[in-house]
């Protein structure tokens, strides 16, 4: 695929900028279209001639296998923009129950030698109730996209308490999401990934499922489909155990990968940096989590498969192995608002 005009022009520019300050300034441009009838015919210019291709999810319809993860769009505030580009479907977030800075500045860092990215954010958002407003008011239009949101726990939290705060946000939120992603694999959290073992897993998972099944009796809905988003650095016995404690507990996918602490291969100076790594280094290891996972589950477990997507053959890759969906972000910041389009269209080549 030859490099787009975003590629040769415009990317060079925005990495003269702090990478967080460049987002943010992305951010508000789509969020600025989104709100104008000659933004958004500007963004389905950009998203270029799109066939629908349906995927059959549980009870949701995802107009497309592409969609954003979470992380780009933390306060849900240009979830339309995204799906104008041509993402079937957005995650936002992810969001706690409180307004949280996160870690301090700088906290992003682009590698790009590598196509990668490091971030050591430690879930910067606005807090739930900041965001509700914004997800009712996308629940109260009619609209071809899916909606997920990513659920997080408060830093300062101790794990043991950490369900009351997954629950809260589950609580704001849940008759806005089409559905729910647990995020228990972020490395800028202290202690986090350890929700992904033994009994906190269980227990957590257990409390998020039992009230799952008692606010959708509460609003007359069906039970909003519970994903859990886990680390690419697992060991395989690990992953076993998470798997088993998954499949028990009843939840209706996972979401694989996470950014990496690896730094295998790498060639920026930046490497040295702390916080999760994404992009192209993070491709083989997520497609070989995704593949594991589908093999050692039988394909009962629907995986969402996200981890260095850049090109068609990434997607191709990612659900050869086992993934229903795909989610890129890292690749959207190297290729540009023209990408999602890009792949689509490749796909059905």
């Amino acid at each position: 695929m030859s490099e787009s005009y975003y590629e040769r022009f415009i990317f060079p520019n925005l990495k003269r900028l702090d990478p967080e300050t460049a987002h943010e300034r992305t951010l508000t441009a789509l969020s600025l279209a989104q709100g104008t009838s000659p933004g958004r015919s500007l963004l389905r210019q950009i998203a270029g001639n799109l066939s629908s291709r349906p995927i059959h999810l549980g009870p949701l319809e995802f107009p497309n296998v592409l969609g954003v993860a979470a992380g780009f769009d933390k306060d849900a505030r240009v979830v339309e923009g995204l799906a104008q580009l041509g993402f079937g479907h957005i995650e936002v977030g992810t969001l706690t129950p409180r307004p949280q800075t996160g870690n301090s500045r700088p906290r992003i860092f682009r590698l790009p030698s590598d196509q990668a990215l490091i971030n050591r954010m430690g879930f910067p958002n606005s807090g739930v109730a900041a965001a509700v407003p914004r997800l009712r008011a996308l629940a109260a239009k009619e609209r071809s996209y899916v909606l997920g949101v990513s659920l997080g726990k408060q830093k300062e939290t101790p794990l043991e308490e950490a369900a009351s705060d997954y629950v809260a946000v589950m609580r704001a939120v849940y008759t806005y999401a089409d559905y729910l992603a647990v995020n228990i694999s972020s490395p800028n959290t202290p202690g986090l990934r350890e929700l992904q073992g033994g009994r906190y897993l269980e227990h957590l998972l257990d409390i998020l499922v039992a009230e799952n099944q008692a606010l959708a009796r509460q609003a007359n809905l069906a039970p909003r489909p519970l994903w859990v988003k886990i680390a690419p650095d697992l060991e395989w016995r690990e992953l076993d155990e998470i798997l088993a404690t998954l499949l028990s507990a009843g939840v209706d996918g996972i979401i694989a990968t996470n950014t990496t602490l690896s730094r295998e291969g790498l060639t920026d100076l930046n490497l040295k940096e702390s916080g999760g790594l994404s992009g192209r280094p993070l491709r083989q290891r997520s497609t070989d989590v995704i593949q594991y996972i589908h093999r050692h589950s039988e394909g009962k477990l629907p995986i969402i498969g996200v981890g260095g997507v850049s090109t068609a053959d990434d997607i191709r890759e990612k659900l050869a192995a086992g993934a229903a969906l795909v989610q890129l972000y890292t690749g959207l910041i190297y290729g540009g608002p023209g990408l999602p389009g890009r792949l689509l269209r490749a796909l059905t080549l």
